[in-house]
């Protein structure tokens, strides 16, 4: 009798244990609704390529779960297979933290229905992004204008609109500066350096740089920007 009792006792602590997060894992769960069969890859990205780390089967039930080794925080992406196409809209960009993160869909509107908690830089993203399409908008709506003007030989139109998307490609570069450094106790951080304003000039990728935590100056996008930085300066 003690030493069943002694047994279950320890399968119930493996079990808690087994469940405690790992600060260098991702316990992803998650659902898209309406999916009863297909199958999601989990990726990232590697030498420019993305490439599956985890594959999961749908067959009936549409939530999944997945354990994924983290160290750092990266961006990860979930892919839905259809079996028809490869669309961009079949492939979910999340900020990925070590831990519990959920992330939710469905099936008609994959990419624009996603909701995704348990990450800081995920929500740090979230609101970047919303900003930033702003300024995206403005150059393509500044672009059909321009490409009209052109069509209608205007050349005194076309000018124009060239001053206007100058300076609004210096208010999204400004944009992201700022945000970077607002955030320099994120992994956000030198991940939109990277991704967002790499073509700026050195001296404000170097201020990004300097300004990181030792946490973030250590972490995969920290190191890349310093390595990235590094690279810049031996062609100068």
């Amino acid at each position: 009798m003690k030493k069943t009792i002694i047994a279950a006792t320890t399968v119930m602590l493996l079990a808690a244990c087994s469940k405690t997060p790992s600060k260098d894992n991702l316990h992803l769960v998650g659902d898209v609704k309406g999916l009863k069969k297909g199958t999601l890859y989990i990726q990232r990205v590697v030498d420019t390529n993305l490439v599956a780390i985890d594959t999961i089967s749908i067959d009936g039930d549409s939530h999944f779960e997945s354990d994924i080794p983290l160290k750092s925080p990266e961006v990860l992406y979930l892919f839905l297979d259809r079996g028809v196409t490869n669309s961009l809209d079949n492939n979910i960009l999340f900020f990925a933290e070590p831990g519990e993160m959920t992330l939710e869909t469905n099936l008609d509107n994959f990419l624009t229905s996603a909701k995704i908690t348990g990450s800081k830089n995920q929500e740090l993203y979230e609101e970047f992004k919303k900003v930033n399409s702003r300024f995206i908008d403005e150059n393509l709506t500044l672009l059909e204008k321009k490409f009209k003007a052109i069509k209608y030989q205007s050349q005194k139109v076309v000018d124009s609109l060239t001053v206007r998307q100058e300076s609004n490609i210096k208010r999204r570069y400004l944009y992201a500066t700022n945000f970077a450094l607002n955030n320099k106790d994120y992994e956000i951080s030198p991940y939109i350096a990277l991704s967002e304003i790499y073509d700026i000039n050195i001296k404000y990728l170097d201020t990004i740089q300097k300004s990181m935590s030792p946490k973030v100056a250590n972490s995969l996008y920290g190191k890349q920007l310093t390595k990235y930085i590094a690279e810049i300066k031996k062609q100068q």
